[in-house]
């Protein structure tokens, strides 16, 4: 069994069932595999919550990274509307609200100051292409909220290609 087989049925069932759900012995029969060999690679929950965050970063550092873009907040703003209309913010939600202890956000705060100042001085414009990351950061938001019939302002998926749009026309 592959680490990511097992992050991804930790987020299943933390999609599906909530974070009182996450125990060890729960991933492991969702997985199909026995406890010892889901300890093998993650001794405690807060170790499998540490790798789903862990998974959460890499992934998005990856995302920015694929983005054929020169500009740095580009790359975070086609990154950012990749991830939300694949889905993968689903994750985001999922794990975040598992980490019961905020030690465990730690690596993801950090990540998040990095997201939004890196190469800001290399931009023409450091001050908007720090609006636009922080526009990005209120898409994550509204992507990962579970719709209500009372959050009439939410984006929705069609919305998204205009938003984008929008966010590029403003760095270059």
């Amino acid at each position: 069994m592959k680490r990511d087989e097992l992050l991804d049925a930790a987020e299943g069932l933390l999609a599906d069932h909530g974070v009182q759900a996450l125990t060890l012995a729960a991933v492991a029969e969702r997985a199909g595999v026995s406890k010892g060999g889901l300890l093998y690679h993650f001794k405690t929950k807060d170790a499998l919550v540490a790798g789903m965050i862990d998974r959460l970063i890499a992934d998005f550092d990856a995302l920015v990274a694929a983005q054929d873009e020169t500009c740095y907040t580009r790359a975070y703003v086609q990154a950012t509307f990749v991830a939300v209309q694949s889905g993968r913010l689903r994750r985001w939600a999922v794990a975040t609200g598992a980490a019961g202890d905020p030690a465990l956000l730690v690596p993801l705060r950090e990540a998040m100051a990095r997201w939004h100042t890196h190469d800001l001085a290399t931009e023409p414009d450091p001050v908007l292409s720090r609006i636009v990351r922080l526009a990005c950061e209120g898409v994550w938001e509204a992507a990962t909220q579970c719709p209500t019939i009372f959050d009439p302002g939410r984006p929705h998926q069609g919305d998204f290609p205009g938003l984008r749009e929008r966010l590029l026309s403003l760095v270059h």
